[in-house]
């Protein structure tokens, strides 16, 4: 299947991007799309083999699901790959590059969809957390 892309440029030093993308304390400030939801927890065993696990709730409390993965590469302030679902016997990877441009940062993201909903509606939610993300980092900063 091929892979989707979305990217955005951050106006933070890299490593201020990098320890929000990385970070439990900080990924629980911006993983999530929209403002009636939000990411309570995070654990994050950030080396090669560990395993991140990120709770993303409703706030209203009617929904909630773990988006969890391995690592399965990390080049400091440069490239993450981690894979999704392996545990059920599902290989989605994700493959993260951060590159030092002109205005900031360029976050780019390209991942596996899975199949229960549209890549555009996939595209398009993962824009708004990276979106997001973006928003976190500078305001932090």
């Amino acid at each position: 299947m091929e892979m989707i892309e979305i990217e955005v440029v951050v106006n933070v030093p890299m490593n201020v991007v990098w320890d929000c993308f990385n970070s439990s304390e900080h990924i629980v400030g911006w993983n999530f799309a929209s403002d009636d939801w939000h990411c309570p927890e995070s654990e994050v065993d950030f080396q090669v083999g560990g395993k991140f696990s990120n709770k993303m709730s409703a706030k209203d409390g009617s929904f909630s699901f773990d988006f969890w993965g391995y690592y399965r590469e990390i080049v400091p302030q440069s490239r993450l790959v981690f894979s999704l679902g392996e545990d059920l016997g599902e290989n989605r990877m994700v493959e993260v590059e951060f590159e030092e441009v002109a205005d900031g940062i360029k976050v780019i993201e390209k991942f596996t969809p899975e199949d229960q909903n549209s890549a555009d509606l996939q595209k398009q939610g993962w824009q708004m957390i990276l979106n997001n993300f973006k928003s976190y980092c500078e305001n932090l900063g």
